[in-house]
């Protein structure tokens, strides 16, 4: 399926609340992978922004009692107007009102994607987790000997939610209530640059408006753009920062022989 070329074709606007840490990186990758990226969290004009989009994306990162109140209203608005909205928990199990927070979308917004590291998503699924801020704890990681748990509460998330979920780290799981799949994208010093994670709920929700008729395959895609971009900048970048700049570069050069080329995908029936 032609996932790159379908998203630089439809150019999807995208609506981001996101945290103002990495608000510049994620609309560089968005425009990157062919989307078209806008920013507002202001309650007076937040849920109306979704009048002319194509998709939302609601990002815990940093939070405030305001945009808290436009995430609901924005994701609301988009429900009703059967728009893609992607929730990327950041953070969740970090603290209690951050949690509550996370809770509180989860009960009044329909997500069709939630992305998140596999700390935050224990997190969501009431799974024991070591979450370390907004970083997964290494002690949480998907590994060979432990996807077969990693697989279950993804799968129970999903049943719950109806969401699709994305989990990224070392080895990225993304799953709904009956498959999964796995990847191997990517590299680990990704992890070094602020904003990786943020980066790819943008590229997932292009791939999502473009390529609906599949949503796990779409996401799977999103997933797998990232981290491939990110591998492939690392063959010559001399240090995170030139590893950084070279990710949006491969974003933009990124094309769907490139993607099907690099990609490291397993399926499995859960």
């Amino acid at each position: 399926m032609e996932y790159i070329k379908n998203i630089r074709e439809k150019c999807p606007l995208i609506h981001f609340i996101t945290n103002y840490v990495t608000v510049n990186d994620v609309a560089n990758a968005a425009l990157a992978i062919g989307g078209s990226p806008i920013m507002t969290d202001e309650i007076l004009d937040a849920p109306d922004m979704q009048n002319i989009c194509n998709a939302l994306v609601i990002n815990t990162g940093t939070l405030n009692k305001n945009t808290v109140e436009s995430m609901i209203a924005s994701g609301k608005r988009a429900n009703e107007l059967g728009h893609v909205v992607v929730l990327d928990p950041c953070g969740a199990g970090a603290t209690p009102y951050r949690n509550e927070v996370i809770r509180k979308l989860m009960d009044e917004v329909k997500f069709d994607c939630i992305k998140g590291n596999i700390s935050e998503i224990k997190a969501l699924a009431n799974v024991s987790s070591k979450t370390n801020g907004v970083d997964a704890s290494d002690a949480d990681q998907a590994t060979r000997e432990n996807l077969k748990d990693v697989f279950k509460f993804a799968k129970e998330l999903s049943k719950a939610t109806g969401a699709v979920i994305a989990i990224t780290g070392v080895i990225d799981v993304i799953a709904d209530s009956k498959n999964a799949y796995t990847t191997d994208n990517g590299c680990r010093e990704m992890r070094a640059i602020t904003g990786t994670g943020c980066m790819t709920a943008g590229v997932i929700a292009a791939s999502l408006v473009a390529n609906p008729s599949d949503k796990l395959k779409a996401v799977t895609a999103g997933v797998v753009a990232l981290g491939l971009a990110g591998e492939l900048a690392k063959e010559y970048a001399k240090g995170t920062g030139t590893l950084h700049i070279g990710l949006i570069d491969e974003l933009s050069n990124m094309d769907d022989i490139k993607l099907e080329k690099g990609a490291k995908i397993e399926r499995f029936e859960i």
